[in-house]
């Protein structure tokens, strides 16, 4: 697959998916008083986040055409 996540769309990919990953091992560990099903939620959206920031692909950009990589082509990491 081709790269369609931009370099700022991926620093905010990493933050968002460790925040939701740091929620969701709190909620496991009782420290945040959140139901029980956040923490699974939480998990699998912070896997998400980071896979695709770590990758540089979005399944859901490419099903809708979306890119936020740069004109030019060039792909960041």
């Amino acid at each position: 697959m081709k790269q369609n996540v931009g370099s700022t769309d991926k620093l905010v990919r990493t933050a968002v998916g460790a925040v939701a990953g740091a929620v969701s091992i709190a909620t496991l560990a009782g420290a945040a008083p959140l139901p029980a099903l956040t923490a699974p939620v939480l998990g699998v959206v912070a896997l998400a986040m980071l896979a695709t920031a770590a990758t540089g692909t979005c399944g859901l950009y490419a099903l809708f055409g979306v890119s936020t990589c740069p004109a030019d082509g060039r792909a960041s990491r």
